[in-house]
């Protein structure tokens, strides 16, 4: 709201101020701000507290229980030209402002008009005579140059130039010292070795006052500090040549390489108050510190002797003793107001009154706000739940996370981030957004050609969720803003992303934070396309590959002939990165922590990725042990592959379905060359996935008839479309979910959207021409939602009849394992999914960095909800697969056996090998087992019973 010459009335009259009030009144009426019951308003205002401000101005406005005469929001002004006497101090006003306020859309013109009062205007406020001239007042500025702590800023985490730049820019912003610096002229050059300096000139519209704020790496780089310079034509000269003569200094250049930022303060001269001390209290006033309780507030300050200074947020102190200051800070309901007080005074002991006035609403009734800490309570600490690793010491194991399974040893390649080299900032806003959006078309462009060429249905998954990262406008929309503000298309893109991978790696929902590094990933492809620098390339020998986080990228250029294994410092089991490492068949490990990173270059690495340790510079015989185990698998795995296409038969005569989850239709010829006597699971949400809008009937038909004609008959049991959570289509946007894990996914989804789940069954059926075909729902937890699911199945085969049809749901959700009774009686199979379950069920991430190694499916709680399902579905005459990563595993393959499972799921690496186990068991072995494994108390003492069954 800005106030123009038609908001203000001049050569007013009153004879006192109920006449003044009056006239007020009648000004909003005419201009159609109140109905004439507001000026009752007023005048209650006026008895309970006078609303006189200082230097002949008033800020009349009305009660609380007088909004209802409110129409809408507005301030005028009215010059009363022979002054009105305001209170009973003789206060007489010539000026005032009289506020019709339902929200806070006001408050930016009370600053305006406080901020006169920082200078002796009362004269000119009297002999006023033309509404230009009460505009002059209110905008006149002093010549300045602001210089405060608030604005000197440590940044521990820059590394290089253009994030100090981003730090001290964002320290202006949220300042309020800058609204933006679209277009403004700027100039960089170097003070001194370690200062780089940018001056940005332009007018009070975009600077709203001349400052200097800098931003100090904390790590040794350069420069080591930027500072930024912004000037309006109210600028202070004779400070900014004191300031940069202080910059320029010796002793200023020691300050800033200790990163000392106090020292940097005093140098200055910058205002501080670094020795007063500090309470804060959040404002629970709905609209704000208006004037009535701002009233309060300083005549509670008042009562002290010392001075007290009070500001919002991370904002410029005032003193709270005047009430003009305190209104010019314009604190809305949620901020935090801090105040601080003057040493060795009474000040100090008036604060405890001063905060707990304003936790209880300074006079107006409050309520607290929703999920926030006491009003009085210093800032919270940031509890640190991360394991914290033990050094590593060489020829000894060092523990991590397994991300894929194997065995490893090669050089180190220490992979650190890579740094892009390019200027900060650009007076050619219009050009540089057109720069970004052509470099975002060559990263899709070349996303598109590695989806194209993708190694795996996997791979493909990750780049197609990357490509919808660069198609969503939020993301490529988002950096418009910084090069408005003069930054060039790369420092705008590169600190756009990276506040958005911040934000993501917050998040409450870990495995959705690991996707932060899908963000930078992303993030890396269109700086390389802005700067023209390539992205480093991996070496020629085999090595292992050491970084922070591994990108979905990286993993998916790398070849596994050369690669023999990867070791990051971050990161969790379900990460994108992780999935992909285990599509290619590479061991990983991650979140080793941040010590892998100083691992010696070309150091010898040793990686056990099944079992979770890795060891620098091994023993002799450490690493001719891990070449006997490595040789052993070799054989082990021939031998397996040999013998692919026989039946998985027990010495005592059971038989059990091994089948193969597929999210890639073109990967069904291998699946069954490799001995898969089924499909147990098709991820058709990767076959969606796969085309760049929904496909049609026709398009799905042309995809599942890949499948049925390699299979030759063999069952195939296909998962409905599962999107949502983890999995989002690119062309299907969903609305933002705080959880969606807990949200619209699964049938869930295709529920809302029959049409799209009706296609797919018709798609499915006509595929089948009769083959075996079992359709199973994912992520049915009630009983409604199968009956809906199959009524719209039933509809389909009204019209396209199948005889050799089975039709099941997956046990994910925990409340279907618990009423799979009544399930069983409905369906024709269970297939249980152990990867959702488990996360359900433990109620923990499977991606979340520090507790995915709790998230085991060989926990009591999961074989009890197994061995439920199982014996539900057998005394109906159904039967149990499992498609989790836990038919995969050679320590729960026995167990699962025991249990009664009728079919294992899993990717083709597995088959062989888990087929070789089953003939190796003994029915009657597992069922013993799986008993002994029901009455354990924790997944580790399972596995415990496995290690002893084996050994």
């Amino acid at each position: 709201m800005q106030l123009t010459a038609k908001d203000i009335r001049m050569n007013a009259h009153a004879a006192n101020k109920d006449e003044a009030l009056a006239v007020l009144g009648g000004v909003l009426v005419e201009d159609a701000l109140t109905t004439p019951e507001y000026l009752q308003g007023l005048k209650d205002r006026e008895a309970q507290s006078a609303t006189y401000l200082g230097q002949g101005i008033a800020i009349p406005h009305g009660t609380p229980t007088s909004r209802d005469a409110i129409m809408q929001t507005g301030v005028r002004l009215v010059h009363f030209a022979d002054g009105v006497v305001w209170n009973d101090e003789g206060d007489v006003v010539y000026l005032a402002a009289v506020i019709a306020a339902k929200s806070d859309e006001h408050l930016q013109v009370l600053k305006q008009l406080t901020k006169v009062l920082s200078d002796d205007v009362s004269d000119k406020v009297k002999s006023a005579k033309t509404p230009k001239d009460v505009l002059a007042i209110i905008q006149g500025v002093p010549l300045s140059f602001l210089l405060h702590e608030n604005l000197i800023k440590q940044d521990d985490g820059a590394k290089d130039s253009d994030a100090l730049y981003f730090t001290a820019l964002n320290a202006l912003k949220s300042s309020g010292v800058i609204n933006g610096i679209s277009a403004l002229p700027s100039q960089s050059t170097s003070l001194v070795n370690n200062i780089r300096c940018i001056t940005i000139q332009g007018k009070s519209e975009q600077i709203n006052q001349s400052a200097l704020a800098i931003a100090i790496a904390k790590e040794n780089i350069t420069p080591k500090a930027v500072a930024v310079v912004v000037a309006n034509e109210h600028l202070d000269a004779k400070k900014l040549s004191q300031a940069y003569d202080a910059m320029l200094d010796d002793e200023f250049a020691t300050a800033v390489d200790g990163a000392d930022t106090a020292k940097i303060i005093e140098l200055l001269g910058a205002e501080s108050s670094q020795s007063w001390v500090a309470k804060t209290a959040i404002i629970l006033n709905e609209h704000g510190l208006h004037a009535r309780p701002a009233t309060a507030l300083s005549s509670l300050a008042k009562e002290a002797n010392g001075e007290i200074k009070v500001a919002v947020d991370d904002g410029f102190y005032v003193s709270a003793k005047s009430l003009s200051r305190l209104l010019s800070l314009g604190a809305v309901r949620g901020q935090t107001l801090k105040f601080i007080a003057e040493p060795d005074t009474d000040a100090v002991a008036h604060l405890d009154k001063l905060t707990q006035a304003v936790a209880d609403g300074l006079g107006e009734s409050v309520q607290a706000l929703a999920a926030t800490t006491s009003a009085n309570e210093a800032a919270p600490i940031v509890l640190d739940f991360s394991d914290k690793a033990s050094p590593i010491v060489k020829g000894e194991k060092s523990l991590a996370t397994t991300a894929s399974s194997g065995l490893a040893v090669g050089e180190a390649h220490v992979v650190r981030q890579m740094r892009f080299e390019y200027p900060a900032t650009s007076s050619d806003p219009k050009a540089e957004f057109s720069r970004l959006m052509n470099a975002i078309e060559v990263a899709k462009q070349e996303l598109s050609k590695t989806i194209s060429h993708a190694k795996s249905a996997a791979i493909a998954k990750i780049f197609t969720a990357h490509l919808a990262l660069l198609e969503d406008e939020e993301i490529t929309f988002g950096a418009k803003d910084g090069i408005d503000d003069g930054l060039s298309a790369e420092a705008a893109w590169h600190a756009h992303i990276e506040t958005m991978a911040k934000l993501q790696s917050s998040v409450a929902n870990h495995l959705l934070a690991e996707r932060a590094a899908d963000l930078r990933d992303v993030g890396q492809k269109v700086l390389s396309a802005l700067t023209g620098q390539k992205l480093p390339s991996e070496p020629d020998s085999p090595y292992v590959l050491i970084k922070e986080d591994l990108m979905p990228s990286d993993v998916a250029s790398l070849d596994p002939a050369r690669v023999a294994g990867i070791l990051t410092a971050v990161g969790g089991a379900s990460s994108h990165s992780a999935i992909v490492a285990r599509a290619l068949g590479i061991p990983a490990l991650v979140g080793a922590g941040a010590e892998v990173l100083n691992i010696d270059q070309g150091a010898k690495v040793l990686m056990n990725a099944g079992e979770g340790w890795f060891v620098v510079e091994p023993s002799e015989a450490q690493i001719e042990s891990c070449q006997k185990e490595q040789l052993a698998l070799k054989e082990r795995k021939r031998i397996a592959h040999q013998h692919a296409h026989e039946p998985a038969i027990t010495q005592d005569g059971h038989r059990v379905e091994v089948a193969v989850n597929l999210g890639n239709v073109d990967n069904t010829k291998p699946a069954v060359d490799n001995g898969a006597e089924a499909v147990g699971l098709l991820r058709t949400e990767l076959v969606f996935m796969a085309h760049r809008q929904v496909p049609d009937i026709d398009t799905q038909i042309r995809d599942y008839e890949k499948v049925f004609d390699v299979l030759e008959g063999k069952p195939l049991v296909v998962r409905t479309l599962d999107v949502g959570g983890d999995k989002p289509l690119p062309y299907l946007p969903m609305p933002s979910e705080d959880n969606p894990f807990l949200g619209v996914r699964g049938i869930r989804l295709t529920l809302k959207q029959p049409e799209l789940l009706k296609n797919q069954l018709i798609a499915l059926i006509r595929a089948s021409k009769g083959r075996d075909l079992r359709i199973m729902f994912p992520m049915v937890g009630q009983l409604e939602e199968w009956t809906q699911a199959r009524a719209i199945l039933d509809e389909v085969l009204a019209e396209y009849p199948h005889d050799n049809l089975q039709v099941g749901i997956m046990i994910e959700v925990p409340s279907a394992a618990i009423m799979a009774n009544a399930f069983a009686k409905a369906v024709d199979f269970f297939s249980i999914g152990t990867n959702d379950l488990t996360q359900y069920t433990l109620a923990i991430d499977r991606g979340h960095p520090i507790l995915s190694k709790d998230a085991d499916g060989l926990h009591p709680s999961i074989l009890t909800l197994i061995d439920h399902t199982v014996k539900a579905a057998h005394a109906h005459g159904k039967w149990v697969g499992v498609c989790g990563e836990l038919a995969g595993d050679e320590k729960a393959v026995p167990i699962l056996m025991g249990l009664g499972v009728d079919e294992l799921s899993m990717s083709v690496s597995s088959i062989a090998l888990v087929k070789d186990q089953i003939r190796g068991l003994n029915l009657a072995d597992c069922q013993y087992l799986a008993k002994r494994a029901l009455a354990c108390q924790t997944a580790s003492d399972v596995r415990a019973l496995t290690d002893k069954d084996r050994s």
